[in-house]
């Protein structure tokens, strides 16, 4: 590291100013990106490759409202990020995870008097 004069901070700050935009403007691109694809709209065709579903076994799941999807006339679309939130919220729990819970509930119970 190069040792630095106290007539260098002026242009040092500077530098760090500069960097620091830079960084920030980085920063917002990569969340508006992120907002922009969990925003996505997509066919029941391209909901079918995401979900690695037939086109037929998601019309079976919207007509029984097990998935979520909005309809416009008689087009079918879903958003990418509640797909994803669906299949999340579909995850099984380990062994471990409902003797945790379990136990929570009992522990937190009130004794009979």
């Amino acid at each position: 590291m190069k040792p630095y004069k106290f007539e260098d901070l002026p242009d040092i700050i500077g530098e760090l100013l500069t960097r620091i935009d830079s960084i920030e403007k980085l920063l917002q691109e990569n969340k508006l990106n992120a907002v922009a694809a969990n925003d996505e709209l997509l066919t029941i065709s391209e909901a079918a490759i995401l979900l690695k579903l037939s086109v037929a076994t998601i019309y079976t799941k919207v007509c029984k409202n097990e998935i979520p999807a909005n309809k416009q006339g008689k087009r079918l679309y879903f958003y990418r990020a509640e797909l994803i939130n669906w299949i999340k919220l579909g995850r099984i729990k380990t062994i471990t995870e409902i003797q945790q819970e379990t136990e929570l509930k009992f522990n937190s119970r009130k004794p009979f008097k």
